[in-house]
């Protein structure tokens, strides 16, 4: 029973903290860096699958649950060449090219690259680029 009056309590305090502080963020860090992060996406999509760049993908330029699957990103739009703005699709994985280095190497912004989204020079020797 005293278990129970100290987890309310506990959110009692928690709730009177969220009021009482200037930022709210302070008294709840995580809820507000997960809205900060949906603030980025541009397109409500549904749970995030455990091979998610295809999915990322779909968090910025839309599309259906078959887009989820990177290959699936070829037929997607129509054929380009490689540019700023285009989805780059390799066999097992997706991107969007956000620009170029010095040296000439495009720069790709893409998900479930090393587990997290990435943006970062790229080969996109074999790949297929496609605008909306």
């Amino acid at each position: 029973m005293f278990g129970l009056r100290l987890i309310a309590f506990a959110c009692a305090l928690l709730g009177l903290a969220a009021l009482l502080l200037p930022n709210p963020a302070f008294a709840f860090p995580q809820a507000f860096s997960q809205a900060a992060k949906a603030s980025k996406v541009k397109h409500a999509v549904g749970p995030r699958p455990g091979r998610w760049c295809g999915w990322y993908m779909r968090t910025q330029k839309g599309g259906g649950p078959e887009l989820n699957l990177a290959r699936n990103w070829k037929n997607w739009g129509r054929p380009s060449n490689p540019k700023v703005g285009a989805v780059v699709v390799w066999p097992h994985h997706v991107g969007m090219i956000t620009g170029r280095t010095a040296e000439g190497h495009w720069v790709v912004r893409s998900g479930n690259d090393g587990g997290r989204v990435r943006e970062r020079p790229r080969s996109v020797k074999g790949a297929v680029f496609r605008v909306g």
